[in-house]
């Protein structure tokens, strides 16, 4: 998972899988909390997957402005070029 564009896919299958998300509503502008239904458990419940995911520990500061799929992306590829 380097470009964004892997890095979205891998998000979009977690949205799809972990919280049975319609894969046509999920876009890289789509809002988690009002386009997709994802709630503040849900969120943590993310953030764990994504530290799964990228080995990387997650401060939960980081992803508090997080609204968007693509601010999630942003923010997952920001960990892992932090190696």
């Amino acid at each position: 998972m380097k470009t964004q564009e892997e890095i979205y896919q891998k998000i979009a299958s977690i949205l799809e899988e972990l919280f049975e998300v319609d894969p046509q509503k999920i876009t890289p502008e789509a809002n988690l909390y009002q386009d997709l239904d994802i709630d503040s458990i849900d969120a943590v419940d993310l953030v764990v997957e994504l530290k799964k995911v990228t080995g990387k520990k997650i401060q939960p500061e980081d992803f508090k402005a997080v609204r968007s799929v693509q601010d999630v992306v942003i923010e997952v590829q920001k960990l892992i070029s932090n190696d």
